[in-house]
């Protein structure tokens, strides 16, 4: 991803924190991380997130989708004697739609989705839609995905030790740790 497109993406980011009145410092602001995935078109494909704490055993991040962006479709996967992450996602901002294996290992129909099929292998579409306030909690090896519709989305994330450059992607294609270029 050029350089110049990661720090688009860090300003509109910036904007959707401030309409979620999440106050960050001027060193967050620096900080936030751009992730395209590899697919250098970060804004469908995309994600911007800052990481307050991730310790041993907590971590909390605040994370912006763009209109119509996309987090590709992972799982958190057991890492260094963890059984994998455990996450909460609350809205604070737009809608975020969330897609989901179930509990009884049922798919979903991708027929039913409220947004478009993203342009990444995706597997699961049970459908959960967050409003601000509502929130969802994904446990460890779970299939998810999630995207935001016109408005972009503002998430938060409170879970167990991050370690998500080991997780696990469904489309083989992507890259986790962004790579700015000039």
């Amino acid at each position: 991803m050029k350089k110049a497109d990661a720090q688009k993406q860090r300003e509109s980011a910036i904007e959707y924190y401030n309409k979620a009145n999440i106050v960050l410092t001027e060193k967050e602001k620096k900080n936030i991380e751009v992730a395209d995935f590899g697919f250098n078109m970060v804004e469908k494909v995309g994600l911007q997130l800052v990481v307050y704490v991730n310790t041993e055993r907590v971590c909390a991040k605040e994370m912006v989708l763009t209109p119509n962006q996309v987090c590709p479709e992972h799982r958190h996967v057991p890492t260094n004697g963890m059984e994998g992450k455990e996450e909460t996602f609350r809205c604070r901002y737009g809608k975020v739609y969330l897609y989901t294996d179930s509990n009884d290992g049922k798919k979903g129909n991708k027929e039913n989705i409220s947004v478009p099929l993203p342009p990444t292998d995706v597997t699961v579409f049970n459908e959960t839609v967050l409003h601000p306030g509502e929130q969802f909690t994904i446990m460890p090896g779970t299939l998810h995905w999630f995207a935001s519709g016109n408005e972009g989305a503002v998430i938060s994330e409170f879970s167990t030790r991050s370690t998500d450059e080991t997780d696990w992607f469904t489309d083989k294609r992507i890259v986790r740790a962004p790579v700015e270029e000039d």
